[in-house]
């Protein structure tokens, strides 16, 4: 086969899978009644006609990883170029850091498992094998796998597909276990949307969503986001360009950075996107006519197609016959995440969201193992029209946890160049920095509580008085 036809023809077989999915998901009950999003569906068909298993579908691992890679970036692209003015959420802070605590609690299991394996049992694994946990379970296949491709190279064997692999267990916690665990929370009565439900603001019509340019321009309204899009990423190709050559003479610290910047490539695009949106704001406030602007029913589509299609690639790409020597601490340090995500989500959730509190936890809990897409799957089943603001925490927490996440980032290279430069007392630094990273986002918390706290007294006291 001509490689011209390669790309195209790997990405006919994913959409060729998604729409199997689809139509399997429309005739077969019980996949509806689990909640198992089509993407997960499509991904695990993609599995079972693989290569590793009946061999129907010649779906190479590498190239699918590159898919997943590549559009992992453009759905956050796309996502950041958004105008994202939601309706303000006293619970927004809470949220955030929820998220970001959960990302440490995972960190601090993962890395703790791993390093006693490494004590008691596999004396060869990289110390960075538990850390994929929180990037599997919390932030998805996308991030997964590009993170652990990197570490690949720097003494991880398979590790982008261990990655994907944690992701894929984290998916199956978010679906299985989630619907068990919903029915569970049920049956405790835990406290459910009332009467006077809240109601999401309703946004303009999509007619007006999908005008992005002047009627009388001759370029496509989708055909200007897709430009928005690669000019970004253009810039984010030639941000990575300019560091590597100036990392280069740094030696093995400087390909050990330039490894994981590469590998986090979709938050430098973000971070883009986002200035990208400022600038274009000002202008238009400034009166500057501005040709091509970000729309967000547009964007939305597009990030919602990359990411199902990433979602299906990544569970496709798992090679199956490549993880046998990594099955028992996979299997280890998924189950004991998931359980102890299970039980901090539900114990801060009660805590933090008096209001809606099952549909919070059902939320963050879906949100915290899959994507947000199974988040919504999950709450979906307790509040079908999304009348609560869960969406709107789901969406403002996730703004305000990036900021938060960040330091995370930091935090994960620790352990790296301890591996690198032969000195194990950096993994002690490691877990000191989640705990103490973890302690401080208590912290935070508790005071946001209070205030929130607070106000619906104050609240209480002016009505009463009026």
């Amino acid at each position: 086969m001509s490689n011209s036809w390669t790309a195209l023809i790997d990405l006919s077989c994913i959409a060729l899978l998604i729409l199997v999915a689809n139509f399997l998901k429309t005739r077969i009950k019980v996949l509806r009644e689990f909640l198992v999003p089509t993407a997960i569906l499509a991904g695990l068909l993609g599995l079972i006609l693989g290569n590793d298993v009946l061999g129907l579908l010649s779906l190479d691992n590498a190239r699918l990883g590159n898919i997943v890679y590549h559009l992992m970036a453009i759905g956050f692209i796309a996502l950041a170029l958004k105008d994202n003015s939601v309706k303000k959420t006293k619970n927004g802070l809470n949220s955030g850091l929820l998220i970001v605590s959960t990302y440490l609690i995972q960190g601090i299991v993962g890395f703790s498992i791993t390093l006693l394996l490494i004590r008691f049992v596999m004396p060869n694994l990289f110390p960075t094998f538990g850390l994929l946990l929180p990037l599997g379970f919390g932030q998805g296949p996308g991030q997964a796998y590009s993170i652990g491709s990197q570490w690949e190279n720097i003494g991880l064997v398979g590790g982008g597909n261990i990655g994907l692999t944690v992701a894929t267990f984290g998916f199956l916690w978010a679906i299985i276990i989630g619907v068990l665990f919903m029915n569970v929370l049920i049956r405790k009565g835990v406290k459910r949307k009332g009467e006077n439900v809240f109601r999401i603001r309703k946004t303009d019509n999509i007619v007006s969503k999908t005008v992005a340019v002047p009627p009388n321009s001759s370029i496509d309204s989708l055909s200007v986001q897709v430009c928005l899009i690669g000019v970004v990423y253009l810039a984010t190709y030639l941000t990575l360009i300019g560091i590597n050559r100036l990392m280069a003479p740094m030696g093995t610290f400087g390909e050990t950075l330039n490894n994981l910047l590469w590998g986090f490539h979709f938050i430098i695009g973000s971070v883009y996107a986002i200035l990208f949106r400022v600038i274009i704001k000002l202008c238009q406030k400034r009166g500057i006519a501005v040709s091509a602007s970000p729309n967000n029913y547009l964007l939305q589509r597009i990030s919602g197609f990359a990411f199902d299609f990433m979602i299906t690639a990544s569970i496709a790409a798992i090679s199956i016959y490549a993880l046998k020597d990594f099955i028992l601490p996979i299997l280890l340090v998924t189950t004991v995440g998931g359980i102890v995500t299970i039980l901090y989500v539900s114990f801060v959730g009660k805590l933090i969201y008096k209001k809606y509190t099952l549909e919070n936890i059902l939320g963050f809990y879906g949100n915290l193992t899959g994507t947000i897409s199974t988040g919504m799957a999950l709450l979906k089943e307790v509040d079908p029209n999304f009348d609560t603001d869960v969406p709107e925490n789901i969406v403002v927490g996730s703004a305000i946890a990036l900021p938060f996440g960040f330091p995370l980032m930091v935090v994960l290279n620790i352990p790296v160049f301890g591996a690198i430069t032969g000195r194990p007392i950096m993994y002690f630094y490691t877990l000191l920095a989640f705990v103490g990273y973890l302690l401080f986002l208590w912290g935070c918390m508790y005071w946001s509580h209070r205030r929130n706290n607070r106000q619906m007294l104050d609240k209480d006291a002016d009505i009463a008085c009026s």
